[in-house]
């Protein structure tokens, strides 16, 4: 199985690229985003690579970054999404656009992506919000703050997006150190939204 390809880019379609790595041109498929994110022809563009194999043919779908790699899988878990409908999802939203949505269950976000109806947002929504894997650290200096959120217990939109990020799939030891920064950025006066989606940010740092 091909885990990570590194080599020219050759062309570019509607929705791939052909790598040439050696002298072999791999047709590679991609999102919206990260066709937009490679470098010009010739020169090194470097993907991480999901395989799927199939009775009558091999795909490779490509990604600048693990993490949208890991939503592209998590995304195909979902009834209804197949790679397609997963590539128009991320080609519409960022890691953290799509990690946001899904804390606050917004699928009208969801259902901006090309293929995507109401139900299949809704079930976007509800199927990852408790499956979202554990995608990033926050940094230890941040960690700090979080003890101060969890003595003060914190007013009731620090508590709220706490409460998302670990619904998420988040440690609440990371869930409160993100939320911390995020409130001592933002202010006493942010939203719930507001905290969630600078929580969210840094967890993906």
């Amino acid at each position: 199985m091909i885990g990570k390809l590194t080599g020219k880019v050759d062309s570019v379609g509607p929705d791939w690229v052909i790598l040439d790595v050696g002298g072999v041109g791999y047709v590679v498929h991609c999102s919206a985003r990260t066709l937009q994110r490679l470098p010009k022809a010739g020169e090194i563009a470097r993907l991480s690579i999901e395989t799927h194999v199939r009775e009558d043919r091999i795909q490779l779908f490509g990604f600048m970054a693990d993490l949208e790699r890991e939503w592209f899988r998590l995304l195909n878990t979902v009834q209804g999404v197949g790679t397609k409908v997963a590539l128009g999802v991320l080609s519409v939203m960022d890691a953290s656009d799509l990690a946001t949505a899904i804390a606050l269950q917004d699928k009208a976000a969801i259902a901006r992506a090309p293929g995507v109806g109401p139900k299949v947002a809704m079930r976007i929504a509800a199927e990852l919000k408790d499956r979202a894997p554990l995608f990033a650290d926050v940094d230890p200096g941040v960690a700090r703050f979080a003890g101060e959120i969890a003595e003060a217990r914190g007013p009731q939109p620090v508590r709220d997006a706490v409460s998302a990020l670990v619904n998420l799939g988040y440690a609440a030891p990371q869930a409160s150190g993100a939320i911390a920064a995020a409130m001592k950025a933002a202010g006493d006066g942010a939203t719930t939204e507001q905290l969630i989606r600078a929580g969210l940010k840094e967890l993906a740092k």
